[in-house]
């Protein structure tokens, strides 16, 4: 993306939150491939347009692989949530290599250790393979010793119409060995009074609870999330960046946030979304479940008997987050 690019994103989402808050959140490929210096102006070209004193929230997705001191002095100067790339120990890690083949797990270890050392904010974002669910017990194990708190369970989804098995892919088994295994360590955790945040089970928690989620797809419908790529494009979510979904450019001069929210594949995005299939509508678990989640993840497979499974073995342990209703 360049700067011209970048420019008119901020100017745009500015007039668009009046004076709301935004969240500018950086994903690739690598983010960090851009250069400090890209990062550098975008916060500066912020703050130079932010009239209207919207507060600004930032977020970068790495593999962490290019991070040092630099990086994390800027992070921590301009208050950036990191969401770093580690799929557990070296064995589990294997799927995350570098330019060379080799397994990232010691690049990606010691830019955790320069995040830590500076104080930057940073979550772990975990890619839910098959092989991560079979081995959930020794990663959530490894990211104890670790200390690391803040957990993101991603599931990895197949191309759009590819039917290939695989260990990158989970079987229902083992979504359900993930689901059960995880949400006991959550709980025994959180009952231990050393509480690691699973964002899935945070929200999960929140829906038993009657509170609002905060992880789109989990409150049973789509969002927009106005994804931006390096050329202006525009799409309703990451998961659908595709022509089909195009929404506009961001460098049109006719077109801003407001437009493209309001047009008619925007809408049609959002109203698709809210099909509810008729088992799930006779379904009891359906105020908790909210047909199986993100939209992408149930076009990919059905998880509908793994659900089923982990309600049946966790259902009663949601109890003790009683206190927590809001």
């Amino acid at each position: 993306m360049n700067n011209d690019t970048a420019r008119n994103i901020i100017k745009k989402a500015l007039d668009f939150a009046d004076g709301e808050s935004i969240s500018f959140a950086f994903q690739g490929g690598e983010p960090t491939l851009c250069g400090v210096e890209f990062f550098k102006t975008f916060c500066d070209t912020v703050n130079e347009l932010n009239n209207k004193n919207s507060t600004i929230y930032y977020g970068l997705q790495t593999n962490g692989t290019l991070i040092d001191n630099k990086w994390a002095k800027f992070f921590k100067e301009n208050n950036f949530l990191i969401g770093l790339s580690l799929d557990g120990n070296y064995e589990n890690n294997s799927f995350r290599i570098d330019e060379k083949g080799n397994n990232a797990y010691y690049k990606i270890t010691k830019a955790a250790e320069i995040l830590t050392k500076n104080n930057v904010d940073f979550n772990i974002l975990t890619v839910l393979t098959g092989k991560c669910a079979d081995n959930i017990d020794d990663i959530l194990s490894y990211f104890k010793e670790k200390g690391f708190k803040y957990l993101q369970f991603i599931p990895c989804l197949r191309p759009f119409g590819d039917n290939s098995e695989s260990e990158l892919y989970m079987t229902p088994g083992q979504y359900t060995n993930f689901l059960i295994h995880g949400f006991n360590f959550y709980v025994k955790e959180y009952v231990r009074d050393n509480y690691t945040s699973i964002r899935y089970f945070d929200n999960l928690v929140h829906l038993y609870l009657g509170n609002p989620t905060e992880q789109c797809g989990m409150c049973g419908h789509c969002m927009h999330q106005f994804v931006a790529e390096g050329n202006g494009n525009i799409y309703p979510c990451d998961f659908y960046c595709t022509d089909e979904w195009l929404l506009g450019n961001i460098n049109n001069e006719k077109e801003n946030f407001d437009t493209l929210a309001h047009c008619d594949k925007a809408i049609e995005f959002l109203r698709e979304s809210l099909k509810i299939r008729e088992e799930c509508k006779k379904c009891r678990l359906y105020p908790l479940c909210r047909g199986g989640g993100c939209k992408r993840s149930r076009e990919d497979r059905d998880y509908c008997e793994s659900y089923k499974a982990f309600f049946k073995a966790c259902l009663p342990l949601f109890r003790v987050f009683i206190n927590e209703r809001k």
